[in-house]
């Protein structure tokens, strides 16, 4: 064999693997990467679990209800009263009459009348 093969075929060989080599590291690189983005994935979506939890917790009517208790500014009624609407002849509920002048100022600002409920006094 001449030395001008020899060093051609051993050049060869070495570039392979050298290619080999560099492929296999950047395989593991690679391996690596997608792993830190998976972790990266798993903590955010923890965050985000943790998140809703702390949305639906605040937003409970157990957790708004404790907030409401400790403030004293809140009470409830010690007395309740019932409402009573009386239905007229043909069976439909009355609605009683607003005042003209608030009845006009309705019409004027296109704003709708409320319904007025009376007390039942026992």
């Amino acid at each position: 064999m001449k030395m001008s093969k020899f060093l051609s075929l051993v050049f060869c060989v070495t570039c392979v693997s050298l290619l080999y080599v560099y492929q296999q590291t950047e395989i593991f690189r690679f391996a690596y990467l997608g792993q830190k983005k998976q972790c990266l994935f798993e903590d955010l979506l923890d965050k985000n679990t943790v998140l809703r939890y702390n949305i639906k917790r605040n937003g409970s009517l157990v957790y708004i209800g404790s907030k409401i208790a400790k403030s004293n500014d809140f009470q409830m009624p010690e007395s309740y009263r019932l409402v009573r609407l009386a239905p007229d002849k043909e069976g439909a509920l009355k609605k009683p009459r607003a005042q003209p002048i608030a009845a006009l100022a309705a019409r004027i600002f296109s704003v709708k009348s409320e319904v007025q409920a009376k007390t039942i006094n026992p």
